[in-house]
């Protein structure tokens, strides 16, 4: 017995803290350790029956991989890193997709860590940090751009990755996205059933990929069906509820150009567009209606006259973690793209 080691009281062997280890499963089991391991891993040349008497025992007894002695031998971490802004909304999708991806994640040798970073920063210090540390196997990362930096750093330095959102830069990707530019169509038409003809538009940052994406599917559908465009100033998804509500105070004020409907890129958003509108005497549903993405399924109940579109972020969790899991396994990124669209009116 290897020097640390030890033995619990049916006398099958366990590590210096008392923990399980391979070798007890192979105690228990009766099986070698390289079997174990193998069956752990869901080797191909494992009997499925042996596999699931092995998981079974592993699951039983608590057992855990050592990752420091998994990194040792491998030289790979198991770990997947999820990078998200520390500038997330309060309605915004991030438990959504975090549920969904840790639990895609759960029948893997793989586990989820959530690296934080300030949008403030250049964007690529937290790549860097995990590409020159080697902590992390692989990559998921949001907010994408049409020539994002991130994808071409993690591309020319070979660590697997997938994105929420796509690119147009070029470079051959796993990806997820939501058809934005379908979604606006889908709310222009909804509002315009409902006989609005005046449409402001609230859209995402500029800079982000899906914001071109909803922008040109809301300029198309207002041009298909003949409606007026109320420009909105200086304002996105991203600025704040005072700014906000002030740029739609001030469109409500104004009799000729006054709105009767909005298309929202965001709900924290749209709560803001609804709060101002109401402060200023208007009622949604009689003087103006709004249309708005909704991956939580709760704006209407907020306003029961609500267009609520929605975007299921737990199911993008899953097609990222599988993205970046067969990416791993060496499928080819034209295999890994996928996007949801949203059904139609």
């Amino acid at each position: 017995m290897a020097a640390g080691e030890g033995r619990d009281g049916s006398g099958a062997p366990r590590d210096a803290a008392g923990r399980p280890t391979l070798k007890t499963i192979a105690y228990m089991t009766g099986l070698g350790v390289t079997t174990v391991s193998r069956a752990l891993h869901d080797a191909p040349d494992i009997g499925q029956a042996t596999k699931e008497r092995v998981r079974l025992v592993a699951s039983q007894i608590g057992y855990r991989p050592n990752r420091a002695g998994v990194r040792l031998r491998t030289g790979k971490t198991s770990v997947i890193s999820l990078i998200l802004s520390v500038e997330t909304e309060v309605l915004g999708p991030t438990s959504h997709l975090v549920y969904g991806i840790s639990e895609r994640l759960a029948g893997s040798p793989y586990h989820l860590i959530v690296t934080p970073y300030n949008p403030r920063n250049d964007p690529l210090d937290p790549l860097r940090y995990i590409v020159e540390t080697a902590s992390a196997d692989g990559i998921i990362f949001s907010r994408t751009e049409p020539r994002d930096a991130r994808v071409r750093y993690l591309h020319e330095h070979g660590l697997p990755f997938a994105t929420h959102g796509r690119t147009d830069m070029g470079l051959s990707h796993p990806f997820h996205d939501f058809d934005n530019a379908r979604y606006a169509e889908i709310a222009v038409e909804r509002l315009a059933a409902r006989g609005r003809r005046r449409l402001a538009f609230l859209p995402p940052p500029g800079n982000l990929t899906y914001g071109h994406h909803m922008t040109a599917g809301f300029e198309r559908a207002v041009d298909r069906l003949d409606l007026a465009d109320v420009a909105m100033r200086d304002i996105n998804t991203d600025s704040g509820h005072r700014a906000i509500e002030d740029e739609v105070t001030r469109m409500m004020a104004s009799p000729r150009r006054r709105p009767d409907g909005f298309v929202c890129g965001s709900a924290n958003a749209a709560i803001a567009v609804i709060g101002a509108a109401e402060a200023a005497g208007y009622a949604i549903g009689r003087d103006f209606d709004l249309a708005v993405k909704d991956s939580f399924r709760l704006m209407p109940k907020f306003r029961s006259d609500i267009i609520a579109v929605h975007e299921d972020f737990r199911a993008a969790g899953h097609a990222l973690a599988d993205a970046v899991v067969r990416t791993l396994d060496g499928v080819a990124p034209e295999e890994l793209q996928t996007i949801e669209v949203p059904p139609g009116p």
